[in-house]
C-alpha cells in the first residue's frame, strides 16, 4: 500500500508527525506532498526538523494569495503528483486550503481520501476553514474523527460510513514532544521570563487581522491589561499591523513583548509556562487544554467545543472589554477536565485502520 500525505501549514506538520512515524514503523510507503502554503522558514522547515519528519518528496511552492488562487494552484499541482505516484490512499489533515485542494484532486482521480480531524464544526460558514472541512468530509472515504462530538456532527450530516473515532493526533504529538521540549528548549531564558509571569498571545485568523477595528481592539486589550504579553508575531499579523498603522503603537507598549515566530518545541514551553493563553488558533486552543492552561479565545465560535464545555476555554471575540475582563477574571474550576481527545494513540488507530482495510473501504 502506498500513502500520499498532503500538508502545507504549521498545524498539519504537527498532526502528520506521529502518523508518519507510525507509517515508518509499519514499513508503509509514504509520499509527502508539501503545497508551500506556509513558506516562511519559521512556519515551515523548522517544524520538519524539530518533529523529525523527513523532507517532503514534493514541494509545490504555491505560497500566499487569495483563497481561490491558492486552492486552484494547489489542486492543479497536486493532481500532477497523484497521477505520477498513483497512491492507494491520500491523507489530508485539518481544514486549510491545502486540505480541500488535496481532497478535490484526489476524489476526481478516483483515489481514496482519508481526512484526519474529520467532523469538526464551528457552524460559521464565513470562516474559510469551516467551508474547507465540510467539503472535505463530504468527499472523504475514511473520516478519522478526534472526538465523539465530531462523530455526531458527521452523523447529523448523513455521513456514517467510513467514520472512525480515533482520538486527536495533536495529543499524540504533544505527549511525546512536551518531554523533549522541557529538556531542550531555553526560550524562557532567551527572552528573560520566568514561569507563570506572562500571558502568551497568538493572532493570525483573517477575521481578526483583515479588519482594523478587530485587530486594533485586540492590541488595545493587550496593552491595557498591563500584563506582560509574549506575542510571537505571525507574518500575516505583522503585515496588517503595519498596514493599519498599529506597529508603532504596539512596539511602544512596555508590557508587550513582540518576538519572531517560534518552533514547535519553544511554543510548547511558552504555552505550558504561561499564566493564560490568548489565541484565535484552533491548535493552540487544544494545546492549552492538553497542558491545563486557561485559554481565552479571540473568536466568537470554536470548533473545539469540548475545551469550552470543560470550562478551560472562554470565547471573547475581538471585544476589548471582554478580553480584558477574561484576562483579569477567567479561571477554570479544574474539576471538569475530561480527556475527550483520546489516550495519545490516535495515530496507531489511523494506521491500523488503513492497513486492515488495505486501502479499501469495508
Amino acid at each position: 500500500m502506498k500513502i500520499a500525505t498532503v500538508v502545507g501549514a504549521r498545524p498539519q506538520f504537527i498532526k502528520m508527525a506521529p502518523v508518519s512515524q507510525e507509517f515508518e514503523r509499519k514499513g508503509i510507503d509514504e509520499v509527502v506532498i508539501h503545497t508551500g502554503q506556509h513558506y516562511d522558514y519559521d512556519m515551515n522547515r523548522i517544524f520538519f526538523e524539530q518533529l523529525k519528519i523527513r523532507e517532503p518528496d514534493y514541494y509545490l511552492g504555491v505560497g500566499s494569495g487569495t483563497h481561490g488562487y491558492q486552492t486552484g494552484e494547489m489542486l492543479k499541482r497536486i493532481e500532477e503528483v497523484l497521477i505520477k505516484e498513483n497512491p492507494d490512499v491520500v491523507l489530508v489533515y485539518g481544514d486549510t486550503n491545502s486540505t480541500l485542494a488535496g481532497a478535490l484532486a484526489t476524489v476526481k482521480l478516483h483515489i481514496k481520501v482519508a481526512h484526519v480531524e474529520a467532523g469538526l464544526r464551528s457552524f460559521d460558514k464565513r470562516m474559510p476553514e469551516e467551508v474547507n472541512r465540510i467539503l472535505t468530509d463530504h468527499v472523504s472515504d475514511y473520516l478519522f474523527a478526534p472526538t465523539k462530538t465530531a462523530v455526531r456532527n458527521l452523523h447529523s450530516e448523513g455521513i456514517r460510513e467510513g467514520v472512525y473515532l480515533t482520538g486527536d493526533v495533536m495529543y499524540d504529538a504533544l505527549l511525546y514532544n512536551i518531554k523533549v521540549a522541557r529538556e531542550t528548549s531555553d526560550i524562557l531564558n532567551r527572552i528573560g521570563l520566568k514561569s507563570k509571569t506572562y500571558l502568551l498571545a497568538t493572532v493570525h485568523r483573517a477575521e481578526n487581522t483583515d479588519f482594523k477595528k478587530n485587530l486594533e481592539s485586540i492590541v488595545d486589550a493587550f496593552i491595557e491589561s498591563e500584563e506582560t504579553v509574549v506575542f510571537p508575531i505571525h507574518p500575516r499579523t505583522k503585515k496588517y499591523l503595519g498596514y493599519y498603522g498599529l506597529t508603532k503603537k504596539i512596539e511602544k507598549a512596555e508590557n508587550i513583548m513582540l518576538i519572531d515566530p517560534v518552533g514547535y518545541l519553544d511554543m510548547l514551553v511558552l504555552e505550558e509556562n504561561a499564566k493564560k493563553i490568548l489565541t484565535d488558533s484552533g491548535g493552540v486552543q487544544k494545546e492549552a487544554y492538553f497542558l491545563k492552561v486557561p485559554c481565552i479565545t479571540l473568536r466568537k465560535r470554536t470548533e473545539w467545543v469540548e475545551t469550552v464545555e470543560d470550562e478551560w476555554n472562554i470565547l471573547v471575540g475581538a471585544d476589548k472589554e471582554k478580553i480584558i475582563k477574561a484576562i483579569r477574571e477567567f479561571k477554570p474550576s479544574g474539576e471538569t477536565y475530561s480527556y475527550k481527545f483520546g489516550d495519545g494513540k490516535a495515530s496507531k488507530r489511523i494506521v491500523k485502520t488503513l492497513i486492515e482495510s488495505g486501502g479499501k473501504i469495508t
